[in-house]
């Protein structure tokens, strides 16, 4: 009697993740960072690897991977660049890579999401909050698959990554700026 109770029952879809991969040629990182209170310096790391772990049924399920060596940075000056990569910055590390994974996604309204991860630069691990936007999710109109967009943001303190040369002169807190692309996996 009760399997035939059961049976009768409707049953119910769980839908899991989808893998999405990251839109190289579409994806960009660009931080921001006061330099001596005169101007507001600029960078971008762009063409990095990633995938996403996308339930858009229940978004708190999903989960972000993104890798990029921290040699494709881009500060639109080469004598700025070369810099970065000395001694004073990045170039102390053995670790050329930077990494994010989430640990955890608080959604906070319909399209907003607070994903907490491990970001590694510069050799070091910490937690960061990334502020996040879903901007769409559809099909795109050129590839003629599913295709996602996301927004996010964060600050971080150079100093926490062993890269706070010259603070506070040079602000210590950089503002980033994260837009991607992502396409489901085949």
């Amino acid at each position: 009697m009760l399997a035939t109770a059961l049976a009768t029952l409707p049953m119910v879809a769980f839908a899991a993740p989808e893998k999405y991969t990251l839109d190289s040629g579409h994806s960009q990182i660009v931080f921001s960072y006061n330099h001596l209170g005169f101007s507001t310096g600029t960078g971008m790391f762009s063409g990095f690897e990633g995938e996403i772990m996308f339930d858009q049924e229940d978004p708190a399920n999903s989960s972000v991977t993104v890798s990029m060596p921290v040699t494709s940075m881009i500060t639109g000056w080469e004598p700025r660049s070369e810099h970065f990569m000395s001694d004073d910055f990045f170039g102390a590390s053995e670790d050329k890579t930077v990494t994010f994974t989430s640990t955890g996604i608080e959604v906070t309204g319909e399209d907003t999401a607070n994903i907490t991860g491990d970001l590694t630069l510069n050799g070091v691990t910490k937690s960061v909050v990334l502020d996040a936007t879903l901007n769409q999710v559809g099909q795109h109109p050129m590839e003629n698959k599913p295709w996602a967009g996301f927004e996010a943001t964060t600050t971080l303190l150079r100093s926490d990554y062993n890269v706070g040369a010259f603070a506070p002169y040079v602000s210590d807190e950089v503002q980033v700026h994260i837009s991607i692309e992502a396409m489901k996996a085949e």
